[in-house]
């Protein structure tokens, strides 16, 4: 893996984070919180969706909404563990 590839990793990362909180909890997380957020959504996704048979296709803006929807349901998972 190159350096662009991680580089490339961390902006849909950061990205996915920054859309994901602003639909669940109406704000961001910072840079390195939305990267987090981002990251564990999109191997959320990547888990997920296959076994669903689902396909989002390819490119970098399938991969933000893919990472976008994992993060949604991690941070929604986590709103339901905390209010428990």
């Amino acid at each position: 893996m190159g350096i662009e590839s991680i580089l490339v990793y961390l902006l849909v990362g950061a990205v996915a984070g920054w859309l994901a909180g602003l639909i669940v909890s109406g704000f961001g997380f910072g840079l390195i919180g939305n990267m987090v957020v981002g990251i564990l959504g999109a191997l959320i996704a990547g888990y997920l969706f296959p076994a669903l048979g689902v396909t989002l296709g390819t490119g970098i803006l399938a991969a933000i909404i893919h990472a976008t929807i994992g993060a949604v349901i991690l941070l929604v998972l986590i709103r339901i563990v905390k209010q428990a």
